[in-house]
């Protein structure tokens, strides 16, 4: 029985920050953002979205009726939780009216929660083939202002349906892990901000590949010429350069078939979005399957996820016949090019001083999306949906 993603869906914030902006105020040659870290323009939050909204916005469009009386599980994965305690899911599963006969779940591993998401729930669905598993990937990677990570920033979030006879991906068995205790990038209680040892990441990054690639093949997994197309996980975009070279290394027969057309259309969206920690990988995947004009049916796509910490995963997917009429390639496009460019003065004052963290706070209404944070009233926090009927507010808390 073939089991995957039936359907992936996108939601970033409708605002963004352009990096030759930031380049000038840091008083650095721009390309060093747009070439040397492969990244344009970091997605920004109002003071209204965070990733409950922005997890919302992106699971709505693809839950049909049939869809959710299916779903036995939400699993939302992030590492920008919003509580110590409560699931962050919880919010969304009321937000989307998804039935309550459901569990409801958060994973939290860094970057790699997601792909830890998507092995559980591909299980799940293997042992009760009539269930739905809506996995969710969403974060706001966040650092000190003007800190060597500030230009990795962004945010946004990536949903996907996992299901029986999926018609995007079938997920293969084989998968190949790697954890090691380092302390590479970590964010302790009371921070907003993360904590990076940057050159450290990187190298440890691309070892946890090289041993995740390495027991991949020995629990049976593909040879990387049978694996034509690659996604490697993004804190920028340029680390997947860094990650396919490292990769054709390990692998230098096979390697020397591959080139760079084998990942990039992977960074498209990545380039215009930033980090999103949880979500970037799989926003990766979805670049690939919207922007490759190559038909991508019955190929083999390998993936390599990373959490910092450290967990890393190899695994891989073949795309399913008549994928294409199931992705959302308009909506996510236009979603992108209709963003608005802020200034610098409103980028660090919504990035920075954050309303929600107010004990009581009414929150001002900036965001135009379907969902937002509506108040925080006793550190309850209040989200509302525009319900097209009336046009009015249901409180969700």
């Amino acid at each position: 029985m073939n089991v995957g993603i039936d359907s992936i869906s996108l939601c970033v914030p409708e605002s963004f920050y352009p990096l030759t902006d930031l380049a000038e105020k840091h008083g650095i040659d721009p390309n060093k953002y747009l070439y040397g870290l492969g990244q344009e323009k970091m997605s920004v939050p109002s003071p209204d979205e965070d990733i409950v909204t922005l997890a919302a916005g992106a699971a709505n469009p693809i839950l049909t009726d049939d869809v959710r009386a299916s779903i036995s599980t939400v699993i939302l994965a992030t590492e920008s939780g919003i509580d110590q305690s409560k699931s962050a899911g919880l919010f969304v599963h009321g937000l989307l009216g998804i039935k309550s006969n459901c569990r409801v779940i958060e994973f939290k591993q860094a970057c790699y929660g997601a792909t830890a998401a998507l092995q559980m729930a591909t299980d799940m669905v293997r042992q009760r083939p009539d269930e739905k598993i809506l996995i969710i990937a969403s974060d706001i990677a966040r650092y000190e202002q003007d800190s060597l990570g500030e230009c990795t920033q962004g945010a946004g979030a990536l949903a996907m349906v996992i299901s029986a006879n999926p018609r995007l991906l079938n997920l293969h068995h084989a998968h190949g892990t790697h954890s090691f205790d380092v302390m590479d990038f970590w964010r302790p209680n009371g921070h907003k901000a993360a904590q990076v040892d940057g050159h450290l990441s990187i190298e440890v990054y691309l070892e946890s590949m090289r041993q995740a690639w390495s027991n991949y093949k020995d629990n049976g997994g593909h040879q990387l010429s049978e694996l034509p197309w690659l996604c490697f996980h993004q804190p920028f975009t340029k680390m997947s350069k860094k990650a396919f070279t490292a990769l054709k290394e390990s692998e230098p027969q096979q390697g020397a078939e591959l080139t760079d057309l084998s990942y990039e259309h992977s960074l498209l969206y990545g380039r215009q979005i930033g980090n999103t920690y949880t979500a970037s990988l799989y926003i990766g995947l979805l670049s690939l399957l919207e922007n490759n004009p190559q038909d991508l049916t019955e190929q083999n796509i390998g993936l390599f996820s990373y959490g910092s910490g450290s967990v890393g995963e190899f695994f891989s997917a073949q795309v399913v016949p008549g994928y294409r009429q199931h992705l959302r390639v308009k909506e996510h496009q236009e979603m992108l090019s209709n963003r608005q460019a802020l200034s610098h003065e409103k980028y660090t004052s919504w990035f920075y001083q954050s309303l929600a963290d107010h004990e009581n706070q009414v929150m001002p209404k900036f965001s135009n999306r379907e969902f937002r944070l509506e108040k925080v009233d006793g550190f309850r926090r209040v989200y509302g949906v525009n319900t097209p009927e009336s046009n009015e507010l249901k409180k969700v808390s």
